[in-house]
């Protein structure tokens, strides 16, 4: 038997000393023309990102126009006074950047992505978007095309089909939230180039907007550029926008979306709740990310790992709008899918996981490893510029101190298993939640009906 040969392997690498971390914090400041401005130095962030939150909400939309934040938002990248559509895209594909924008409760948001050796040409091009949009005819026009080419394959997706009946299950018809982010085809047609440009008029001034900017700023003349480029940008000072108050109705029912034939039933399970203003709020995280905020939560563990029903479950809080006073609103969802035949059985088990979760609470191994992973990873997450940029945009659209992030640590490694069994109970009562079924009505009512978690109506797929 021949011997094998010794062989020599380098030394297995050893981890280094951990190095403290923080979230980084901002320099505020405020330009000529009245636009806040953030400003974060990030060594070695040769890609700096810029987000600039613009006072242009969801329910600011004039009525029978939903959806025109979101044309306006598209429409910022699609020319200028000095550049065509073709001319701008054209112009940003030059200096290496993006320019990504959307629209949601809180207002519109511009999004760039540049090398900092490009910085001066891109800054100047979101200068002139921001300053002097074309809004062509035929841009709009195209634009209202291809929006409501998108309505017909969301409307076929289960997942956004379901969030479209939580939230006009859960806000009355009169709150923008009832309905859809980005217009229906009724109000979406009735858009046009007019009412586009009538609506940034009325909404977008750098007096009510902010712009942030991280990144490796080493030879950077800032204050020069930005007086070049969106300091440039003029127009009339305004109030801040009053922020109207919330209702919502989350007695316990079911809403079931037919989809005749489905081998699967799509669940969206919410009610309202506590924003980042909320003491509770890192409680309800911690809480909420035990529940089902992986792959080893509870949830995740009887419906897919024990039972089989499902790929995956996820529990989670997402900030829908915040007010300057502290008040805002969040939805707290739980949402997933399961096989049509055991979309019974699935929804029993998860309420039982509820009840064992209000009766005998969290563990201390389960606290221990949402920390681990919340907090742990931190540094991970906001490795990037645009990480970092992206979350000092949520903070100043939710009206939240500039240290918010680095504290919100903190508060998450402090909090306890008590207070976090608290918060999720709170934040999932059993008999205050709307269950929102897409999924074949013929098979699903009736088991659902024998399960008593409330109500149960069925409704069309559009």
């Amino acid at each position: 038997m021949t011997e094998l040969a010794t062989m020599d392997f380098h030394p297995q690498p050893q981890a280094g000393e951990a190095k403290p971390w923080a979230f980084p914090s901002p320099e505020r400041g405020t330009l000529d023309n009245g636009l806040t401005l953030l400003r974060c130095h990030r060594p070695g962030q040769q890609v700096v990102a810029v987000e600039v939150i613009l006072a242009a909400p969801l329910e600011a939309e004039p009525t029978g126009l939903d959806g025109i934040a979101t044309i306006m938002a598209r429409a910022f990248s699609e020319g200028t006074d000095k550049h065509s559509a073709e001319e701008f895209a054209a112009e940003l594909e030059r200096c290496g950047a993006t320019l990504d924008s959307h629209a949601d409760h809180p207002g519109v948001r511009l999004s760039l992505e540049v090398p900092v050796s490009r910085l001066p040409k891109a800054l100047g091009l979101l200068a002139d978007a921001l300053r002097a949009p074309a809004f062509a005819d035929s841009e709009v026009e195209r634009l209202v095309r291809n929006r409501l080419d998108e309505i017909p394959h969301e409307t076929a997706n289960p997942a956004r089909r379901a969030a479209k009946e939580l939230s006009k299950e859960l806000f009355p018809a009169t709150s923008r939230m009832s309905r859809p982010r980005q217009g229906t085809e009724e109000t979406v047609q009735k858009i046009d180039s007019a009412t586009v440009r009538a609506f940034y008029e009325k909404h977008v001034r750098p007096a009510t907007a902010t712009a942030v900017i991280v990144g490796d700023l080493t030879d950077v003349d800032l204050d020069a550029l930005l007086a070049d480029t969106l300091g440039s940008w003029t127009g009339s000072s305004a109030e801040p926008r009053p922020v109207p108050p919330v209702s919502a109705d989350d007695t316990g029912r079911v809403v079931i979306v037919d989809r005749p034939g489905a081998v699967q039933t799509q669940l969206l399970i919410g009610r309202v709740g506590a924003d980042r203003h909320d003491r509770v709020w890192p409680a309800q995280v911690l809480g909420t990310y035990c529940l089902g905020g992986t792959l080893t939560s509870r949830l995740d563990r009887v419906l897919r790992e024990e039972k089989g029903y499902t790929y995956g479950v996820r529990a989670f809080g997402q900030v829908l709008r915040s007010a300057p006073d502290g008040t805002g609103v969040a939805m707290l969802a739980i949402s997933g899918s399961v096989d049509t035949p055991n979309t019974g059985p699935a929804l029993d088990d998860l309420w039982k996981v509820l009840h064992t979760l209000a009766a005998e609470g969290l563990t201390d191994a389960e606290r221990d490893i949402a920390v681990q992973n919340l907090v742990g990873v931190a540094p991970l997450k906001f490795e990037t510029a645009a990480a970092v940029a992206s979350t000092l945009a949520d903070q100043v659209e939710q009206h939240l101190p500039d240290d918010y992030q680095a504290t919100l640590y903190q508060q998450l490694a402090a909090t306890g298993t008590v207070e976090a069994t608290a918060a999720a109970v709170n934040a999932f009562p059993v008999d205050r939640l709307v269950t929102v079924l897409v999924g074949d009505a013929a098979q699903i009512e009736e088991p659902v009906k024998a399960l008593g978690i409330g109500e149960v109506a069925v409704v069309r797929a559009e």
